[in-house]
C-alpha cells in the first residue's frame, strides 16, 4: 500500500487520486456526521432503553424476558453489531462518492 506525503496509508493514495483540501474536509465532515448519528442511535438504545426506560419497557416481553432487561443485556449489543454493518455500507458509498474506494 502506498502512503501519502504525510506518511498515512489510504485508499486515495492507493488509487492514485489526490483529494484537495476542501474535498478532504468534506469527506471527514461527512464521515464524522455519519459516525455521530450512529453513536447517537447506540446511546439512545443502550442508555435510553436499557437504563432510563427500563421500568416502562419491562411491561413488555421478548422471548420470555422483560423488554427493559433484554435491551440492557442483549439489545444494545445487537444494535451495535447492526450499526457496524450500516457504517461499513454507508462508508463504502461515501468512499465512492469522493472517489477514494478500494
Amino acid at each position: 500500500m502506498q502512503t501519502d506525503q504525510n506518511g498515512a496509508a489510504g485508499s486515495a493514495a492507493a488509487t492514485g487520486k489526490e483529494l484537495s483540501a476542501d474535498e478532504r474536509k468534506g469527506y471527514w465532515r461527512a464521515n464524522l456526521l455519519l459516525l455521530g448519528k450512529l453513536l447517537a442511535v447506540w446511546f439512545i438504545v443502550s442508555f435510553g432503553a436499557g437504563i432510563l426506560l427500563e421500568d416502562w419497557l419491562n411491561q413488555f416481553t421478548v422471548m420470555g424476558f422483560k423488554l427493559g432487561f433484554w435491551f440492557a443485556q442483549q439489545g444494545s449489543i445487537f444494535t451495535f453489531v447492526v450499526l457496524i454493518f450500516i457504517y461499513a455500507s454507508r462508508m463504502k458509498k461515501l468512499d465512492r462518492a469522493f472517489g477514494v474506494e478500494d
